[in-house]
């Protein structure tokens, strides 16, 4: 559908936020994708036009990184991170589990549109392997029974805590705070646990530190 003159107004004013109007790129594809559940070529257009570069140029853009859509994803997205640290240590039976109790695939979502599933290779988030995310928000050391259950209550209408953030709120919710990430939830829940804190306590213990940096290289 059309961009609607109040989104068009928010892409510009994403724009007007950086020195060179076309770094707002990143962040104007999430609005359109908070707005359209999918990144649009209504979307990609009002994009270009706003910031004086051509539809190919915002398209690269939107088909160069997984996180953007070209399909409806639906209320919430489910990543399942595969790669090595996570696949050893159960991602890929997270990943089976949640195929079979979705009938999805890779970058499909389900048939009522309720849920997107997708393999990520990799979340950034190895201390907690195996991890999956819901609308961007860490599910920690989760096994193919924990996450059906996640699904299971979100589907109830549940209200899912996040293992490191706010609860589970939507896609499209999300979305919109990666283009304006000042949504008061910086603060909901704890960043960091004792795995995440383990290699410190020992180096403290032990003793250890980083090198100093050379005098005159701070910089």
């Amino acid at each position: 559908m059309a961009i609607s003159e109040a989104t068009r107004g928010e892409l510009a004013e994403l724009a007007a936020r950086y020195p060179r109007p076309r770094s707002a790129v990143l962040p104007m594809l999430h609005l359109v994708q908070s707005v359209e559940g999918e990144v649009t070529t209504d979307g990609i257009h009002a994009c270009a036009e706003i910031l004086g570069i051509t539809p190919a140029e915002v398209t690269a853009v939107s088909t160069f990184y997984t996180m953007y859509k070209r399909k409806p994803v639906g209320t919430h997205h489910i990543g399942v991170c595969i790669n090595t640290m996570c696949g050893l240590l159960g991602g890929d039976a997270v990943y089976a589990a949640l195929q079979e109790r979705l009938g999805a695939g890779h970058d499909q979502p389900t048939a009522d549109g309720m849920f997107w599933l997708e393999r990520i290779e990799c979340q950034a988030a190895c201390t907690h392997a195996p991890v999956m995310t819901v609308d961007w928000e860490f599910m920690d050391d989760v096994t193919p029974a924990s996450a059906i259950d996640v699904i299971d209550r979100l589907e109830r209408g549940e209200v899912v805590q996040s293992t490191r953030g706010p609860a589970i709120r939507s896609f499209a919710a999300t979305e919109r705070s990666l283009a304006f990430p000042d949504d008061g939830l910086a603060d909901e829940g704890s960043s960091v646990d004792d795995k995440m804190l383990a290699g410190l306590r020992v180096a403290r213990e032990r003793g250890q530190a980083a090198p100093a940096i050379p005098s005159g290289q701070e910089g």
